[in-house]
Formats: C-alpha cells, sequence, structure tokens
C-alpha cells in the first residue's frame, strides 16, 4: 500500500495511492488491487459475490433509510463493526477492500494485479 493520508475538509482520512505519478488516471490506479477471499482463492469481483461470503461470515445487509441510495452497508450482530462501501461497484478501490481486511482477519487479503 503506497500513497499519501489526506485529511478531506470533513476529518476523514483517505489514502491518496501514487500522488506522485502522474501516468494513467486515478481509475487505473485504483484497479491494480484485488480482494481476494483467503480460503477459497476467489477474487472478488462483484457485490454478489461479496455479500455471498460476508453472509457466510455473519455479516448482514444494514438498511439505513439515509444513506440507501448510495452505500451499501454490512454490520454483524456480535460487534460494533459497520462496512459501508459505495452501491456502485467501480468506485469500490483499495481503501474498501482494507477495511473488509481489517474487519475480517485472515478471510481477505488485498494483491496487486
Amino acid at each position: 500500500m503506497s500513497g499519501v493520508w489526506v485529511f478531506n475538509k470533513n476529518g476523514v482520512m483517505r489514502l491518496d495511492e501514487n500522488p506522485y505519478n502522474q501516468s494513467g488516471s486515478q481509475q487505473q490506479r485504483m484497479r491494480r488491487k484485488i480482494l481476494v477471499h483467503l480460503p477459497t482463492s476467489e477474487v472478488v469481483s462483484s457485490y454478489k459475490s461479496l455479500e455471498r461470503i460476508l453472509k457466510g461470515l455473519g455479516w448482514e445487509r444494514y438498511y439505513n433509510g439515509d444513506n440507501a441510495d448510495h452505500l451499501l452497508q454490512f454490520h454483524k450482530r456480535t460487534s460494533i463493526d459497520l462496512i459501508s462501501l459505495p452501491r456502485d461497484f467501480s468506485k469500490f478501490n483499495s481503501i474498501h477492500m482494507y477495511d473488509i481486511v481489517v474487519k475480517n482477519p485472515n478471510v481477505f487479503h488485498v494483491r496487486d494485479i
């Protein structure tokens, strides 16, 4: 994971990956990483496959009326963790992947393509 951590105006920190690399678009740089489900070696290529795996781990869809139109959210009854993902899978990036990895230790891994 390379880049610079930057605070947004609202105080939320985000990773600006390869900020000094001017070749290629930001979207191309983001696509260089994949999320892998370690027990099956399955590459997560859609929210459908991710949701299936997360449900198997005890995660449930969380429906919050305020964010329902632009976020997919998952929670576990046994913890206070919440996974928030953009509804559009094309906006799913390494920050979201690492959030899933941290909240599911030894189950997922982020790899470079």
